[in-house]
């Protein structure tokens, strides 16, 4: 049987076979032929448009994006931002994970070595990246970079930034950096072993096997110099460490977790923080500003977080990522686990998280975008409703502090 469907235009002919044939998007198109005086500015030939958007279409499953006459898409929802912190940083991944470094950092060690002393960047930290973003190169990045890049650049929501990428991806291609078949991606169009944007590459990609080639693909030694340099160049300070868990007194206002209120680490320990496990202070980050971190708020462990916590973050803009790319590059040497267990907590449905930021922003206490997650600036403002309210203070947003805001008139704390 076949059957026709209609979306946005677009013309799906399943057929009896079971595969799908699409009709081109005529405007999708239209608007393609826009972008080649600035492909061809860039240096990108007839032939390599030509050759990376024949047959081209948009990619409809992506997140994000505006579409005529489909309800909007919200963007995707990133295990950073939707799983508990115990969930994402969970134990049996961080196992596997820090075995198969453990064989890496041997098998790499010569490489590893070269790129710490020119960088900066310890070895564990660049294979924890590697790690967390690909497995080690064993994941399939499961998109049409091309096509991620092309899609978001003519309906996602950050038209502008993406049109750059599209064209800086046909530059890689006209470059010979990469052939159109390698061109997997995320849904978000990063690409490599260790996850690069079009601009990324161009900013930050290194040539280290000495090939002339800056082949994040392929090449261990290029693509974990780029993400080395990338680090760098975003602020890394060679010698420091990232974090340190510490032992919190039961005491705790959890409301002190915040990133911008900072203090020297040995004046955190003179509060009575302990650093854990047993594991000593560096003398060179006894002076160095921290932040208090407590990802779960009091239902778990509790970090002081260094400058270098902010420079992972900004390699993927996630509280949760740093922690695990720092915490693995730690187990990859002390296969010991966060001292302090998980609590059990559970992560409130997006809509829940949503309808409690509005609460607190309607009350004064939340200045922030209305997102969903159970960041740091939600925990803090929940906090604070917590104090005002004479409620237990966690810090963690529950459905009984959700019930206890719509049942609660405000202003009679």
């Amino acid at each position: 049987m076949i059957r026709l469907c209609r979306v946005v235009g677009i013309v799906c002919v399943l057929c009896a076979l079971g595969g799908a044939v699409r009709a081109q998007d005529p405007a999708f198109h239209a608007w393609l032929e826009t972008v080649w005086p600035d492909a061809k500015a860039m240096g990108v030939s007839r032939a390599t448009f030509e050759a990376a958007t024949r047959g081209l279409e948009p990619d409809l499953s992506l997140p994000d994006l505006s579409v005529p006459g489909r309800p909007q898409t919200p963007p995707a929802e990133q295990p950073e931002f939707v799983k508990t912190p115990a969930e994402y940083l969970s134990e049996a991944t961080l196992t596997r994970l820090a075995g198969r470094a453990s064989s890496l950092l041997q098998q790499h060690r010569v490489t590893l070595q070269k790129i710490e002393q020119e960088f900066g960047v310890p070895p564990t930290i660049l294979l924890a990246i590697w790690g967390r973003e690909t497995d080690f190169g064993t994941y399939r990045l499961p998109k049409n970079a091309v096509a991620v890049l092309a899609t978001q650049a003519y309906l996602g929501h950050r038209k502008d930034q993406f049109r750059e990428e599209f064209l800086l991806s046909l530059k890689m291609l006209e470059e010979g950096a990469v052939k159109l078949p390698e061109m997997r991606s995320s849904w978000a169009g990063a690409m490599g072993l260790t996850q690069f944007l079009p601009s990324e590459y161009y900013k930050y990609a290194v040539d280290f096997d000495g090939d002339c080639r800056r082949d994040i693909w392929n090449s261990v030694p290029d693509a974990l110099a780029s993400a080395a340099k990338q680090l760098v160049d975003k602020g890394w300070q060679p010698g420091g460490g990232w974090a340190y868990e510490v032992r919190a007194p039961k005491d705790l206002d959890c409301t002190l977790a915040d990133y911008d209120s900072t203090l020297p680490v040995g004046q955190w320990l003179k509060r009575g923080l302990v650093p854990t496990l047993g594991r000593q202070v560096r003398p060179a980050d006894m002076g160095a500003p921290a932040s208090l971190f407590l990802p779960a708020g009091r239902y778990g462990p509790a970090f002081l977080t260094l400058k270098n916590f902010y420079i992972l973050k900004a390699y993927n803009y996630s509280d949760l990522y740093a922690l695990f790319v720092g915490h693995l590059s730690e187990r990859i040497t002390d296969p010991r686990p966060f001292e302090t267990p998980w609590g059990k907590v559970v992560q409130l449905r997006t809509k829940d998280l949503e309808e409690i930021q509005q609460r607190l922003t309607a009350q004064g206490f939340y200045q922030d975008k209305i997102d969903g997650k159970a960041g740091q600036k939600t925990r803090l403002a929940l906090g604070a409703y917590q104090k005002a309210s004479r409620l237990p203070v966690d810090c963690w947003p529950t459905a009984s502090v959700l019930d206890h805001m719509r049942t609660t008139r405000p202003g009679t704390h």
